[in-house]
């Protein structure tokens, strides 16, 4: 028993002998895990937008609406390219009242009802994050009214012209995203009919508007 004892403590100083004279085992570096972007915009997606807007040195006022709008996103770019259409009722106006002699007085209001815009977007995608411009055609929809205390007139046009602007977006969810805009909006002139000739010329209606909405993405 003793002898079978010592033969195996002789046997394993042998093996461990053997194993530290082998050579040591090379280290290899683990390969680099793949970048795989966390957010993609691609797709369909529909929202509710509202906000303030106001003319240039006139009249101010609310307006709420929608939003439908598609994103490219390529896969491993940052870069995201977009079309969207909006629109939104409102109730953007300025009154004032002037004397145009003779003890006469005229109150007059305008009002835009409605506007809305078809514009291309593009944007730079930080994660979460699309930090994006946009710009394209644009409409309004503008009362004007005028009355002497007695007879009011008034007259409807839309006035179509440009929308420039942009904003920033953030996906707070996988399906659903927040974000502020600006956008400025130049219109063409139409003619107003206030009762027959002649008739009054608009001239060019500028306004600004600034807006938060809400959008849903299809995925």
């Amino acid at each position: 028993m003793k002898q079978l004892l010592l033969a195996g403590v002789a046997l394993s100083v042998a093996t461990a002998a053997s194993a530290a004279d082998l050579p040591a085992r090379p280290y290899a570096k683990a390969p680099p895990a793949a970048v795989v972007a966390a957010y993609n915009w691609s797709g369909f997606y529909l929202g509710a937008m509202g906000g303030y807007g106001w003319e240039t040195g006139a009249g101010s006022g609310g307006f709420g609406g929608g939003t439908v709008g598609y994103n490219w996103q390529l896969p491993g770019s940052q870069f995201v390219f977009g079309v969207e259409v909006d629109a939104a009722g409102a109730s953007i106006k300025d009154s004032f009242t002037e004397d145009v002699g003779g003890g006469l007085l005229v109150a007059q209001e305008t009002k835009i009802n409605s506007f809305g815009s078809v514009t291309g977007r593009a944007g730079f995608a930080i994660d979460a994050a699309l930090l994006y411009a946009k710009g394209g055609y644009a409409w309004a929809n503008r009362k004007w009214s005028i009355s002497d205390g007695v007879v009011t007139f008034s007259d409807s046009q839309t006035h179509s012209g440009y929308t420039i602007g942009g904003g920033l977006e953030y996906m707070f969810a996988p399906n659903w995203s927040a974000k502020g805009e600006y956008m400025f909006t130049s219109l063409g002139s139409e003619a107003y009919n206030f009762g027959g000739p002649p008739l009054v010329d608009s001239g060019t209606i500028d306004f600004h508007t600034i807006k938060v909405g809400v959008n849903y993405h299809f995925r």
